[in-house]
């Protein structure tokens, strides 16, 4: 090979795509494509573009709708890559393609393997009230987040961190760890660290619907959901008066509510009885309104202490 640059194929999309596409360029890698796809309609594209990246650099972009295909598993051989990269790329790939590179396929996963594997590794990480989470360069099988190890690193999660926010953590840690794993994946070198099986956690993907409150969750259960699906995510709801109610921001309190869950115990502050504790809510939502503070939104619809939120 002498001193010419790594061939490398990535499949890419969102945030860590864009950070870790930009890594590959700035290091001098030979990006000889990249495949993303076309953004859709129906989700808020609040991340930036691999393919707008990819554009400015003159690197030929693809948006297959399939990446199964004889077709498009003969084009991927024609490349010739040294190397393939997968940077939040949302399909998995065939094993028929994972083998085509002499220095193997890699993906980043934005959670600390063997923990959190398959979709949304950001959401349930808070969902789930971690502390830490992190990032892993993996070599891809046929199944999700399975592969060895190639290197990783861990990333502290603030009590009020909201997915948003840990998801420019874990870009920015993406983009660092691919930086530091270069020049061995370069020399074929790269490690291969067996995951254990034994810690492994699989989720699957979310829905707009999962972001339903159940009130006799602790209040601490509730707010952890909040802050995974607020912005840019479609939010956590509950229902006033029949109608759907977004609570965008929320604290918890651990003072007893001393009411059943999901009945209101003030107005001002507006705070909800939960399971465990009490639900502040401060930015809240009527489907089809403006968002607004707490106080405002209990004074508007008339919400006194009593009422109750339920489906």
């Amino acid at each position: 090979m002498g001193n010419s640059p790594m061939r490398a194929l990535v499949f890419a999309y969102h945030n860590v795509g864009h950070a870790c596409l930009e890594v590959l360029i700035n290091e001098g890698t030979e990006v000889i494509a990249v495949v993303t796809h076309e953004d859709d309609p129906r989700e808020e594209i609040w991340f930036r573009s691999a393919a707008d990246l990819a554009r400015r650099n003159r690197i030929p972009v693809h948006t297959p709708s399939d990446v199964r295909t004889q077709a498009f598993i003969r084009w991927v051989e024609s490349l010739k890559p040294d190397v393939i990269f997968s940077f939040y790329y949302r399909n998995m790939l065939p094993g028929e393609i994972l083998k085509i590179p002499r220095l193997g396929s890699m993906n980043m996963h934005g959670s600390y393997l063997p923990k959190y594997r398959g979709r949304c590794p950001v959401n349930w990480a808070l969902i789930h009230g971690e502390s830490e989470t992190g990032v892993t360069l993996h070599h891809m099988v046929p199944k999700a987040d399975a592969g060895d190890i190639v290197g990783q690193k861990k990333i502290l999660i603030g009590p009020e961190d909201t997915a948003r926010d840990l998801f420019d953590k874990i870009t920015k840690a993406s983009a660092e760890l691919l930086s530091e794993l270069l020049p061995l994946i370069r020399e074929g070198r790269a490690p291969r660290i067996k995951q254990n099986e034994e810690d492994a956690t699989y989720f699957g993907g979310r829905r707009p619907e999962d972001g339903r409150i159940d009130w006799s969750m602790s209040a601490k259960e509730i707010h952890n959901l909040i802050r995974a699906v607020t912005h840019p995510y479609p939010g956590a709801f509950t229902y006033l008066q029949g109608k759907k109610a977004l609570i965008w921001k929320a604290s918890p309190l651990n003072d007893p509510a001393g009411r059943p869950p999901g009945e209101v115990v003030s107005a001002a502050p507006f705070k909800v009885a939960a399971g465990r504790g009490a639900l502040q809510a401060q930015r809240v939502q009527r489907e089809g309104d403006e968002e607004m503070d707490g106080e405002a939104f209990a004074e508007k619809y008339g919400v006194a202490p009593g009422t109750v939120l339920k489906e």
